[in-house]
Parts: C-alpha cells; structure tokens; sequence
C-alpha cells in the first residue's frame, strides 16, 4: 500500500476534514511515493525519541496524535530541522491526526477510555469550537475515582491527579482526553458524578471542592495512547499493516 493510499483510508474512517483544527492532520511528512507502507508505528508525540525508534524498528510510517505543525508556518531549524531531517534521511513519513483522533466514537481517545470502562452505550459531549469531541455515559456498575484510574492504567509517575470531592461511588462520567480540565463545567452542569481527562489545573482545586465534584486526570500523555493503540489495531486487523507501539512516556 502506498501512503497515498493510506491516507486516503485514514482520512475517510476518522473524518479528517470535517475538524476546523489547529494542527496539520494527515500526511506531514512524506516519504517516497514508490514506498510501500507495510509497517506503521504509533506514539502519542512526533519526538525525537520517537521517530528514532520508528527508524529502529523498521517502520515504514510513524502515525501520531501530536505532530509537528501546528497553525502558523514554522521554519525547519533546530530541534524542529532534526525531527524533520532525521524522518527524511530514514525515508519515514509522518502522519499525524489530532481532534479527529480525540472525537472518533469507535478509534478515538475518547471512545476508547469509554470502553475501557466498561460503558456500553455513550452520548457525545464536550462541544469544542461547535464539535463533539468526547463522551458521556453511565458505568456498567458504580465505581471509586481510584477504581476508574486503575482500569485506565494511570500512574501518578506520569501526570495521574485524582480530586475525589463527589460522590464516592462514581455512576455517570463525562471524558475528553488531554487538556481538557476547564471541560469539568460542562460536566457539572450536566450532573454527571465525574470528568476523566488529562491535565489537572491549579485553580480548579477549590472549585471543585467547594462544588463536590470528581476529576480523574490521568496526565496528558496516559489519556491519549489509547487512540494510537486502536489505530494500530484498525490496520492490522482490515489492513495487514504491521504495526509497533512506540511509548515515550511523559510525567505530564
């Protein structure tokens, strides 16, 4: 399969061009179009860390969440030109894919940590420029906030924050992965026991306190593999694309 194949794929299952985003979805980077993509790997972020690792294991592309451009033109110098170089010299493409990536009900962050909890049937939630880009919806059976980061795999070594002012046993939840904290409100106003996402923020502590409401934040990084992981899985299973797991975790 060529990238342009692929992309033509990607674009269609996670309806890459119905998000007005800031980042660059899609193809960033090419590679040559008589490449044959027969190995892709997924990460969270388009590091150095892990595009050397895609080169080591012998990928044909590196898939993405968090790419390399994002809104205005950046010049490629830097950390940025050895990011870029160290793609071209290996002939690896990058393909990145944010919001879509978030919002997808089946492939998406959001979708996914649905599931993982068990939760059968979830509604959108979470409007972010006019779109849904989360889900809402009720537990397969009540939950502690510490049970719900355990069957996510949160750690508190990277970026896990729990503020468990609700109610102890957790029955609806509200998800949007990353940083997303300020979208607490709309869960409150909602009514629903609990917001599970990435980033903690300093000045909704006593807010939510004072509130009584739970906040699951399970860092930035461990609420956004889940979404590469099932891509990963998606082309494997419809594609036969060999895929890799790169995880470059951060503490955030």
């Amino acid at each position: 399969m060529t990238l342009g194949e692929l992309d033509k794929i990607l674009r269609s299952r996670l309806s890459i061009a119905s998000f007005n985003d800031i980042s660059l979805n899609g193809v960033q980077v090419a590679c040559s179009t008589d490449r044959q993509i027969s190995k892709v790997a997924v990460a969270v972020d388009a590091c150095q860390a892990s595009i050397d690792a895609a080169v080591e294991e012998g990928a044909d592309m590196l898939f993405v969440h968090h790419g390399l451009f994002w809104g205005s033109p950046i010049a490629i110098d830097g950390i940025h030109y050895r990011r870029v170089k160290a793609l071209l010299d290996a002939d690896v493409a990058l393909y990145a894919c944010h919001l879509p990536l978030d919002a997808d009900p089946v492939l998406g962050n959001n979708a996914q940590i649905a599931m993982t909890l068990g939760m059968r049937e979830f509604d959108p939630f979470g409007l972010y420029h006019g779109q849904y880009i989360g889900f809402k919806g009720r537990l397969p059976f009540p939950m502690t906030c510490q049970e719900i980061a355990k069957l996510l795999g949160f750690s508190e070594l990277y970026g896990m924050n729990i503020l468990p002012f609700g109610k102890e046993e957790v029955e609806t939840v509200g998800i949007i992965s990353g940083g997303a904290a300020d979208d607490v409100f709309q869960a409150m106003e909602e009514g629903l026991d609990c917001f599970v996402t990435g980033e903690c923020r300093h000045e909704l502590y006593h807010t939510l306190k004072e509130s009584g409401m739970n906040m699951v934040c399970g860092g930035h990084y461990q609420s956004e593999v889940f979404g590469v992981k099932a891509v990963g899985r998606f082309l494997e299973k419809e594609y036969g694309i060999q895929t890799v797991f790169i995880d470059r975790k951060t503490a955030l």
